[in-house]
């Protein structure tokens, strides 16, 4: 027969029991509301920058009658004459941005590959670590490495009064955007399922044959997001390209003239301008935003497409 102290013991333990649990649900409730809280306050801070951003920049145009065309088309950047044109500045991104994909990319994917397909263990081992000091060195130490090395490189190699110049700035973003390629590019490519290059063996492909027609094709939808993620760093990168672009607003005519790309002119000038030229400063930042979004979604459709 079931005694008093063993009812009342058992009773007690389902009230724990029933605790825990409350305890459990409670913990669970209050950490809901503090995912909720912190994805509230990402958006926010995009929405609030963005924003300001576009009110700021927009402000001239809309507020004060500027022409928007000539903004974007007009050749001369002089605040102190009232001449505000982003053109060349516009032209001496694309360029450094395509410059940088077209080095930075390539050296950068073919980099992953002997790391995660050719070199030995011990080597690829190295060369990772290498590659990952290389993504800590602050942006401004690539910047000082590129006037101290490849702007006097330039400059003896192609006989020119100074080496600071669209090359350079192309092959500073190239350096800073390995680690970040190779990094996830390496992961993509070590993710691909061993039976796919056995089969290509099997078949009588060679090794290069396999990596290439096999590996790469498999992993491409790793590597789109590797490229993805350095372009960003590429287009957004200031304090390097400072030091090495020469900082003239005029339109880059040849790879070895000195240019001013977006990030920069924003940089240069805002600590010091006040009124429509602070504003017109803004308006710079929103082409540099709306120039990175369409990249993004653009670079982002062709992901999804890989992964299909």
């Amino acid at each position: 027969m079931t005694t008093n102290t063993e009812v009342v013991g058992s009773s007690r333990t389902k009230e724990k029991k029933i605790k825990n649990l409350n305890m459990k649900y409670s913990a669970d409730r209050f950490m809901k509301y503090v995912f909720l809280i912190s994805a509230l306050i990402s958006i926010a801070s995009l929405v609030v920058i963005t924003g300001f951003v576009f009110y700021m920049g927009l402000k001239p145009f809309l507020a004060e009658g500027y022409s928007l065309g000539a903004f974007l088309t007009g050749s001369e950047w002089v605040p102190s004459a009232d001449l505000f044109g982003v053109a060349p500045m516009i032209a001496a991104s694309l360029f450094a941005t395509a410059g940088s994909i077209v080095i930075g990319t390539t050296v950068g994917i073919l980099t992953a590959i002997f790391i995660a397909e050719i070199a030995p263990a011990k080597i690829s081992g190295k060369i990772s670590a290498a590659v990952e000091l290389l993504a800590g060195i602050p942006s401004v130490l690539y910047g000082v490495f590129g006037l101290a090395v490849i702007v006097p490189g330039i400059q003896n190699i192609f006989n020119l009064p100074k080496g600071q110049s669209l090359l350079a700035v192309i092959l500073v973003l190239s350096i800073m955007m390995l680690p970040t390629i190779v990094s996830v590019s390496e992961t993509a490519i070590r993710a691909v399922d061993p039976a796919y290059k056995e089969g290509s063996y099997a078949l009588g492909a060679s090794r290069i044959e396999t990596i290439f027609k096999v590996v790469l094709p498999a992993a491409k939808s790793g590597i789109l997001a590797a490229v993805v993620l350095g372009i960003g760093r590429a287009l957004g990168e200031t304090m390097a390209v400072i030091l090495v672009a020469g900082n003239s607003p005029a339109m880059p005519t040849s790879i070895m003239d000195s240019v001013r790309p977006l990030t920069t002119n924003i940089a240069l000038e805002m600590g010091y301008a006040y009124g429509t030229h602070q504003e017109m400063l803004f308006a710079t930042g929103v082409v540099l935003f709306t120039f990175i979004l369409i990249l993004n979604v653009v670079l982002n459709k062709l992901t999804k497409k890989a992964v299909k």
